[in-house]
C-alpha cells in the first residue's frame, strides 16, 4: 500500500501545490484532554494501566508542531458542554480526525445518558465535522466496583489502522488550508492593519487640528495681549501726566517771584522724567508680552522720544495789565496817604508836615505793594494755565508714543509669530505627507492581498472540498 501520508500532499498538491505542508508531526499517542474537574487524571491512569502498549498523554505532553493519533475529550456528567469546551476540543483536534467523546462518572449520576444526547448535539451544532464522533460513558475511578472503560478500551484498539494516519493527514490539510483561506481574506479586509490604519488617521486629524488650534489661540493670544498692553500704557502716560500736573499746580501755587525764572526750566526737566519713565515702562511692556508670547523681544527705538515742544510761559508780555495796576494801586495808595494824613492832623495838628510825609510813604509803599502781589498772583495764574497746556502736550504726545510703539510691537511680533506658523506649517506637513505615504503603502498592501487571495482562493476552496471528499464522502 502506498504511504498515506504521501497520497495525502499528493491530493492538495495537486489541486494547489502553492500552499506550504501543515508542518504537523504525528505522534502515535492518544491525548486525553477535557474541561478542568472533568476526570482527566483518572481517566488517564486508568487507561495506562488498560492498554499499557498504548502511550496516553496531557495537553502539556505536546508540542505546537506535534498532533496524537486521536484524542479522547472527557466531559463530567454533572454539566453539559459549553462554547468554551468546544474551543478547547477544536484546539486539541485541530489536526487529528479520530475524536472520541467522553462523559465520564456514570456511575454517580442516573441522567448521563440523557447529557451525553444533549453533548452530542451541542458539539455538532459547534462543528459539522463532529457528527461522526463516537461517544461513551466511563466510570474511571468509582467508589464500589471496578473501573468501567470497556467500551472506550474497545475503541482504542483499532489505532494502527493505516487508514487512520491518512485520515489524520487530511484532517491537518483541511486546518492548514483554512487557515490559510482565513489568512488571504484578513490580509484582503487588512484585519492586521486596520488599527495601524485606524492611528495614523488618528495621528493625521489630531496634527491637522492641533496646528489649527496652535496657530488661532497664538493670534488670539498675542492679539488681545496687545489691546491689554496698550490700554496699561495708555492709562500708565494719562495718569503721570495727571499727577505731574497737580504737583507743578501745587509748585505754582508756592511760587515766590524770585523763582519764577527756575520754573520753566523745571517744568521741562519733569516732562524729560515723565517721558522717559513712559518710555521705560513701553519697553519693559513689550518685553514682557515678547517673553509671555515665546517671542524674541522687539528693540527699542533707535532715538529716545523726543520731550513735546511747549512755548514759554507768557510773564513778559503785560505792558496794560501793570499799567492798569499802577493806577489802580496809586489810587489805592493815595486814598491811604490821605486817611493817614488827616489822623495826624486830628491828632496833633502841629504834625500836619509830618502827617503828610508819614501819609506819603504808606501810601507809596502800599501802592508797590499791591502792584507786586497782583503781578505776582498774574504770574502764578499764567504759569497755572501753561503747566496745564505743556501736561496736555505730553499726555497727547505720550499717547501718540504708546500707540506708535505698541503698533510697532504688534507688527514685529506679529511676522515673528508668522515665521513661526510657516515652520510650524511646514513640519505639520511633512509629518501628514509621511503619514499619507504610509496611509498609501497600506492601501497598496491591501489591494495587493485582495488580489492575491482572488487568485489563490478558488484553488484553496477546490482544495478544501477535495479534502473534505475524502473525509465525509458523499455526505458533504
Amino acid at each position: 500500500m502506498s504511504d498515506p501520508i504521501a497520497s495525502a500532499d499528493a491530493l492538495v498538491a495537486a489541486i494547489e501545490p502553492g500552499v506550504s505542508s501543515p508542518g504537523v508531526v504525528t505522534r502515535d499517542v492518544v491525548l486525553v484532554t477535557g474541561p478542568w474537574l472533568a476526570g482527566t487524571s483518572s481517566l488517564l491512569a486508568a487507561l495506562r494501566q488498560r492498554l499499557p502498549d498504548v502511550t496516553f498523554v496531557e495537553t502539556g505532553e505536546l508540542s505546537v508542531v506535534e498532533a496524537p493519533i486521536a484524542v479522547v475529550f472527557i466531559v463530567s456528567a454533572v454539566a453539559r458542554l459549553t462554547e468554551s469546551d468546544c474551543a478547547l476540543l477544536d484546539l486539541a483536534a485541530a489536526n487529528t480526525d479520530l475524536v472520541i467523546g467522553v462523559v465520564s462518572k456514570i456511575d454517580v449520576h442516573r441522567n448521563w445518558r440523557n447529557v451525553l444526547a444533549a453533548d452530542r448535539q451541542t458539539l455538532i451544532a459547534h462543528d459539522a465535522r463532529y457528527r461522526d464522533v463516537p461517544w461513551v460513558g466511563v466510570a474511571a475511578a468509582p467508589d464500589l466496583g471496578d473501573s468501567k472503560i470497556d467500551e472506550l478500551a474497545e475503541r482504542l484498539g483499532h489505532l494502527g489502522d493505516a487508514r487512520l494516519a491518512r485520515r489524520n493527514r487530511l484532517r491537518a490539510w483541511d486546518t492548514r488550508l483554512q487557515t490559510a483561506v482565513r489568512r488571504l481574506e484578513e490580509e484582503a479586509a487588512g484585519v492586521t492593519r486596520n488599527a495601524r490604519i485606524a492611528d495614523l488617521q488618528e495621528q493625521r486629524s489630531a496634527t491637522q487640528r492641533d496646528r489649527r488650534l496652535a496657530k488661532t489661540e497664538r493670534t488670539i493670544t498675542l492679539r488681545s495681549q496687545v489691546q491689554h498692553a496698550r490700554l496699561q500704557l495708555s492709562y500708565f502716560a494719562r495718569n503721570r501726566c495727571t499727577s505731574v500736573r497737580a504737583e507743578l499746580q501745587e509748585d505754582v501755587a508756592e511760587l515766590g517771584r524770585r523763582r519764577l525764572g527756575e520754573f520753566e526750566p523745571y517744568v521741562r526737566t519733569r516732562v524729560d522724567e515723565v517721558v522717559a519713565e513712559v518710555d521705560e515702562g513701553i519697553t519693559t511692556q513689550v518685553g514682557d508680552l515678547a517673553t509671555e508670547l515665546e517671542l524674541s523681544t522687539p528693540p527699542p527705538p533707535p532715538s529716545p522720544m523726543p520731550p513735546p515742544e511747549a512755548s514759554p510761559p507768557p510773564l513778559k508780555s503785560r505792558r496794560l495789565e501793570t499799567q492798569l495796576m499802577m493806577i489802580l494801586g496809586a489810587g489805592f495808595g493815595l486814598g491811604v496817604a490821605l486817611m493817614v494824613t488827616r489822623l495826624f492832623a486830628g491828632l496833633a495838628p502841629g504834625l500836619t508836615v509830618a502827617g503828610l510825609a508819614a501819609g506819603g510813604l504808606v501810601g507809596l509803599l502800599l501802592t508797590v505793594w499791591v502792584v507786586g502781589i497782583r503781578g505776582l498772583l498774574h504770574d502764578r495764574a499764567m504759569l497755572d494755565r501753561w503747566v496745564t497746556d505743556v501736561t496736555a502736550a505730553l499726555r497727547s504726545a505720550l499717547e501718540e508714543r504708546v500707540a506708535t510703539r505698541v503698533l510697532a510691537a504688534e507688527t514685529a511680533l506679529t511676522s515673528e509669530l508668522a515665521t513661526r506658523d510657516e515652520l510650524e506649517s511646514a513640519t505639520a506637513a511633512d509629518r501628514v505627507a509621511k503619514i499619507d505615504a504610509e496611509l498609501h503603502e497600506h492601501a497598496i498592501a491591501t489591494a495587493r492581498a485582495t488580489t492575491v487571495r482572488d487568485r489563490r482562493l478558488p484553488l484553496l476552496q477546490k482544495a478544501i472540498e477535495a479534502v473534505r471528499a475524502e473525509l465525509y464522502g458523499a455526505t458533504m
